[in-house]
């Protein structure tokens, strides 16, 4: 369902609307109490101090203190609904982003990470900002009317100036609206796409410093960071004269209103206590005039935010639901599959099969990697992809996320201990288990190497281990799992070559020779070590495939395998 900003802030207002009620209804009154705050002193002053009553001084005086106590408890508790409603929407929301980004299914979206990450953070708290503003735009309102009906009161022509002259000023304040709003976005975007460089400058630091390229990335950084900051800078110009202007407008109306009572007092169309009266009030409503009359600018920097909150709330899954079809068996079978650099690729791996696939060129073990995992939606290929001879896309999707697992060879590791990242994928499983996985993948020594053992904890995205470290024990936690088909890109690019030996007799010991049920595993790569193991090759070029047989096979007999493999 289509949501839009407008109807998130709409929502917003509505799932909030019991805390805003009681804190609209409390901030409301205390405007209320402060607007009898000047009305009372000029009471005071026309029937105590100007008849020298000194009972009526009292009784107005405990009334004043009275109203002083109703003000303050009604501010404090406003103000306490109003402040959790906003906190827990702006949790709300980042919580219905964080659910949107990391739904099984997916979101087709062309925001980076860096940029949804902004918009689950700062774009949910500003959007959080109309259960602010909705109870500021109504206790200002009030502090106005208030102010307005007591000067009519008094004087019709000043109670006229006020009503006529709020929402002059707030219409001609409200064209500048559109004007922030644009400004807000691109901001917005500017920040996020700045936030995204850095998110991938800091995952990819350690390549970086390998190829030497630190200052080149560190330039584009800058260069965003640069147009981010202009963009900020920009609006907050516009939000500053913006302020400015309606601040200066608010005080000369005032002032006009307090001008004109002193001429009346002088003619004595009014009483010193009333005189009084309008110079409190023509104080006290430049600040609810000034709320009013900045509140476009708040307004029109939620709605940008809670814009770019529907850009992620709106977007379509990038996956079908699927049909709900239950996966019978690990055959896997492409048949006439397009898909980027693939061209009617034809391939068949059999239950239990360790089949080896060797791309001559990257790119078409990338798309087989890729449209592996599951996450390709098939109206983006052509072709038929089955696992136990259903399509992919029709299959129950927890259920194809079990039957079939793609691990890339630059999988990322979470913040928390070796342990806990192993069996992230399968959290029940037995001690004998993981410890047959870490074997398997050569990954002891990572457990061995901290007194900690498995309970050594693991920074975030795995920096604290180095990249064969993190390899090993992202390797070890596909092992676990224990898919019935499981896809491997790559596994050993950052090991030995004795631990490369060791991880392909551990993978074929693991899920086939020791196995009383064998699985099926696809190794996409070019390591000979990994490749010796295989119960079969496939070769691609050119998005098909060309050459087929076991390894010794095509060693022996295809020079261009020879050069891509033993080199």
């Amino acid at each position: 369902m289509k949501t839009g900003g407008t109807a998130i802030l709409r929502r917003t207002l509505v799932r909030n609307r019991v805390r805003l009620g009681i804190g609209t209804v409390l901030v409301c009154l205390h405007q209320v109490a402060e607007t009898l705050v000047p009305i009372s002193i000029g009471v005071i002053v026309d029937r105590a101090v100007a008849t020298g009553d000194v009972f009526a001084l009292a009784v107005w005086l405990c009334a004043l203190a009275l109203l002083f106590l109703v003000l303050t408890a009604a501010w404090r508790f406003g103000a306490r609904f109003i402040v959790v409603a906003m906190q827990n929407e702006a949790h709300q929301l980042r919580m219905e982003v964080a659910h949107r980004i990391l739904d099984p299914r997916g979101v087709r979206t062309d925001l980076r990470a860096g940029e949804l990450l902004s918009v689950s953070t700062s774009d949910a708290d500003r959007a959080a900002w109309i259960a602010d503003i909705t109870p500021r735009a109504a206790a200002a309102l009030t502090a106005a009317i208030g102010s307005a009906v007591a000067l009519l009161l008094i004087d019709v022509p000043l109670g006229l100036a006020v009503l006529i002259g709020t929402p002059v000023i707030l219409g001609l304040l409200q064209l500048a609206a559109p004007l922030i709003t644009r400004r807000a976005t691109d901001q917005q975007a500017a920040v996020a796409r700045a936030s995204a460089m850095a998110t991938d400058l800091v995952s990819g630091l350690r390549p970086l410093r390998g190829i030497g390229a630190e200052v080149s990335a560190s330039r584009r950084y800058r260069t965003a960071s640069r147009d981010a900051l202009g963009a900020t800078l920009h609006t907050a110009k516009s939000s500053a004269v913006f302020a400015g202007v309606s601040m200066t407008v608010s005080a000369l109306l005032a002032v006009g209103v307090a001008g004109v009572a002193g001429w009346f007092a002088l003619e004595g169309r009014i009483t010193i206590g009333e005189l009084i009266t309008v110079v409190g009030l023509s104080q006290f409503f430049i600040e609810p005039l000034g709320v009013l009359a900045g509140l476009p600018g708040f307004l029109a920097l939620a709605r940008a935010s809670a814009d770019r909150l529907a850009l992620v709330l709106d977007a379509e899954p990038l996956l079908p639901a699927g049909s709900g079809r239950t996966l019978d068996g690990s055959e896997l079978s492409l048949s006439g599959v397009s898909y980027r650099s693939l061209s009617a690729l034809d391939l068949r791996v059999t239950p239990g099969e360790l089949l080896g696939v060797v791309a001559y060129r990257p790119q078409d073990a990338e798309a087989l990697a890729a449209l592996l995992s599951g996450q390709v939606p098939p109206d983006r290929y052509d072709g038929e992809l089955t696992v136990g001879g259903v399509r992919l896309s029709d299959a129950d999707l927890a259920q194809a996320r079990r039957a079939l697992l793609v691990e890339p060879h630059n999988g990322d590791l979470f913040s928390g201990t070796v342990a806990s990242n192993v069996t992230a994928g399968r959290p029940g499983a037995t001690a004998s288990e993981v410890q047959a996985a870490l074997s398997a993948s050569a990954a002891v020594d990572v457990v061995e190497a901290h007194p900690e053992g498995l309970d050594h904890e693991v920074a975030d995205r795995g920096s604290s281990l180095s990249g064969g470290q993190r390899q090993r024990v992202a390797l070890a936690r596909a092992l676990v799992a224990q898919s019935p088909v499981m896809v491997l890109h790559d596994p050993t690019t950052a090991v030995d070559a004795v631990t490369e030996h060791t991880i392909a007799g551990g993978i074929a010991d693991l899920r086939h020779r020791d196995s009383e049920d064998r699985q099926t595993t696809i190794l996409i790569t070019s390591s000979p070590a990994l490749l010796s193991v295989t119960d079969r090759v496939v070769v691609l070029d050119d998005g098909t495939v060309v050459g087929e047989g076991t390894h010794s096979q095509l060693a022996t007999e295809n020079a261009n395998y020879r050069q891509a493999v033993l080199r």
